[in-house]
């Protein structure tokens, strides 16, 4: 393949969660092209498995497409230095209401890189102790539990789209319950 430089970056517009760039870039025929580019401070993620084997779920309203949907806890980091385990662990805690006795990495995802550079890692929280819901003054959430059979087919049946959350379930599935 050959070889592609950027030549410019330009700030647009500096936001609470995403920095919106313009890039210039010379394109291998030698021709220069205009590129969003978005920077994600990152995020973490958890599939919070209960003693009894059940998921813990939220649901919440998500303005980009204007309707609640179901996921998994997740949000982002507080600092791109911020360790992703603490993370993972702080939004169990703050959304769920659960500290996790143990937590392991399941895996890592882009969520979009044709613009942007969000990383979110994904880890599995067992050995669950109930604490308490420390939700952000614009944040409301119900917390459900669920079996990962019946996800897999809210999965399946296209009742669940959220990336993270797609991929962490059936993760999820194929590693430890196939």
């Amino acid at each position: 393949m050959e070889k592609y430089e950027r030549i410019g970056r330009e700030l647009v517009h500096k936001g609470a969660i995403i920095d919106y760039y313009q890039d210039t870039v010379r394109i291998p025929n030698g021709k220069v092209a205009k590129w969003d580019y978005i920077r994600h401070k990152g995020a973490a993620a958890v599939v919070a498995v209960r003693d009894d084997g059940k998921l813990l779920m939220v649901r919440q309203y998500r303005n980009a497409l204007d309707r609640e949907t179901l996921e998994i806890p997740a949000g982002g980091l507080n600092s791109v230095e911020e360790p992703t385990d603490e993370a993972a662990a702080r939004e169990l805690e703050e959304e769920a209401g659960y500290r996790a006795g143990r937590l392991e990495l399941l895996l890592s995802i882009r969520t979009t890189v044709a613009f942007c550079d969000e990383k979110i890692d994904i880890y599995v929280a067992t050995d669950l102790q109930k604490s308490s819901q420390h939700l952000d003054d614009d944040e409301f959430l119900d917390v459900e539990v669920y079996d990962i059979e019946d996800l897999i087919r809210m999965v399946y049946d296209c009742e669940i789209q959220d990336g993270k959350t797609v991929a962490a379930l059936l993760a999820y599935y194929n590693k430890y319950k196939k």
